[in-house]
């Protein structure tokens, strides 16, 4: 099935040969669905906190901060062009009218003024067609309005990566995602004066993200009196996976080339592991709020963090314990309630295990990453729901887990997943290191079947492709989990360029 070429392409990208037939495997056979056990609620799952409750966390977390000499970073997935968010423009440009039609258009047109973006756009439809937005608009030339937003003759921002996109406006000029979370990290996630950022950036906008941010960064630095550690990386090839006819033979381009296609964001677990961090703060690049709104985002970043440290040094504590061998039943039982009530990670028959057993199976649940994820209440946003999910072992744990790993044909898990209090919106803290300091190997944390296919096309042909285990579902499944219940105010998507004009 694969010749010389082939071989020798699949080997420039890091991949070997057996990875390349497992995926074909995979993509022919599919993933299985995951067994639900129930959504995950208050009380079952989820911590709801109140005020003091927060302020021991964010107090917590101070303290770690302050005096454990720990390495802390904000890891930011920011790659990508931001298109799909002016998929409606984009339309509009294309579309057989020349005025503003759909209730998207006109409500684009009509608060364009409102747009941290606006003056920039206005001067460049000044540079070059001779006149303001307003005057383009006056004469009904919207389309050139859009054209000189999107195309690369104007701002280009249908080509852009997100992060570089003028979102908010203040006094002082208008910021970028990439400058908010400059702003986060100074605000919550910075140890003694240094603050540690990671950007995950295509390779197309490298360059030009990393310009933007030493063009920016003195300025914040100086503003909050930090220094900045700033880091960028790229989706790895080899995490790239082979395209598929429908067939489930390799898609071959043109030029007689194999396709690889990128992973997903399941690949930035290898991103994720390369960083020497003990604590992460993961959310995505687009999920950023003005300062006039960002109590609570800082509030809730420091309470889930607490909580992480917390549940960490009991776990760290648990395990010395038994590695000591210093204990008696009683301590078993009082591990075996903090697995099962703190952690949710219980199993069915751990009654029946010999005490060798039982210890064995305690040590391999609690020595392992740790994350605490925010969830917010469900309001019809798309993302991961908090689940109690089945794992391959038989053992039941909290797990985020996206539409496409649940049977649609089983009744009571679309009832689950439909009914759901709460769901994942990318808000997550991570322990990335085990009690003796050593960084896990986080990809030998990754459930491999949980994967799954989506449908493509490329020049006009239908492709099968695989998407890796997503970063926060399956990447992640058999990591330590606490879901912690947070305001909807700690969670501002900007998936279209409309939602810049909602009120957060």
């Amino acid at each position: 099935m694969l010749t010389q070429q082939d071989k020798e392409q699949i080997a420039s990208k890091g991949i070997t040969e057996e990875q390349v037939y497992q995926q074909l495997k995979d993509i022919e056979n599919g993933f299985p669905f995951l067994k639900i056990e129930a959504a995950a609620t208050i009380g079952n799952g989820i911590l709801s906190l109140n005020e003091d409750s927060r302020k021991h966390y964010i107090d917590v977390w101070n303290d770690y901060k302050k005096n454990s000499g720990k390495t802390i970073y904000k890891f930011v997935p920011a790659s990508g062009a931001a298109s799909r968010m002016f998929k409606n423009m984009f339309a509009f440009v294309n579309a057989d009218y020349d005025v503003p039609t759909t209730d998207f258009e006109k409500n684009f047109f009509e608060n364009i003024n409102r747009f941290a973006f606006y003056e920039e756009l206005s001067d460049k439809c000044k540079k070059n067609t001779g006149k303001t937005v307003v005057e383009l608009m006056n004469e009904g030339n919207y389309k050139e309005v859009a054209a000189e937003m999107l195309l690369e003759k104007g701002l280009n921002y249908g080509q852009l990566p997100k992060g570089m996109l003028l979102f908010y406006n203040y006094e002082d000029g208008a910021r970028t995602p990439m400058e908010e979370h400059l702003v986060e990290a100074a605000l919550y996630a910075n140890a003694n004066g240094e603050a540690n950022v990671h950007f995950t950036v295509s390779h197309e906008h490298l360059e030009y993200f990393k310009k933007k941010v030493a063009d920016n960064v003195e300025r914040y630095a100086k503003r909050f009196g930090v220094t900045y550690n700033i880091s960028f990386s790229e989706q790895s090839p080899s995490t790239d996976t082979i395209a598929a006819n429908m067939d489930n033979t390799p898609f071959r381009q043109d030029d007689g080339t194999l396709l690889f296609r990128p992973g997903g964001h399941g690949a930035l677990i290898k991103n994720l592991n390369d960083i020497d961090a003990d604590v992460v703060f993961i959310k995505n690049i687009d999920n950023v709020v003005p300062d006039k709104y960002k109590d609570d985002t800082v509030e809730y970043k420091q309470v889930l963090a607490g909580v992480l440290v917390d549940v960490q040094r009991r776990i760290f504590d648990y395990i010395k314990v038994l590695e000591s061998g210093i204990y008696n039943h009683d301590k078993l039982v009082e591990i075996i309630q903090f697995l099962q009530q703190t952690l949710c990670c219980r199993k069915q028959d751990i009654k029946e295990l010999e005490d060798a057993d039982l210890v064995l199976y305690l040590k391999s649940k609690l020595n392992r990453p740790t994350r605490v994820c925010g969830v917010v209440k469900n309001t019809g946003e798309p993302g991961g729901g908090p689940f109690l999910a089945y794992n391959q072992d038989g053992t039941v744990s909290l797990q985020i887990l996206e539409s496409s790993q649940i049977d649609k044909d089983n009744a009571e898990y679309m009832r689950m997943f439909t009914q759901g209090t709460h769901f994942n919106p990318v808000d997550l803290v991570c322990a990335l290191k085990d009690y003796k300091g050593n960084a896990f190997n986080l990809p030998e944390f990754v459930d491999k079947q949980t994967g799954f296919i989506s449908y493509k096309s490329k020049n006009g042909r239908d492709l099968k492709a695989l998407e890796l285990p997503g970063l926060w579902n399956g990447a992640m499944s058999d990591w330590n989990t606490v879901f912690v219940e947070v305001p909807i105010s700690t969670f501002n998507p900007v998936k279209t360029v409309n939602d810049l004009l909602k009120k957060s």
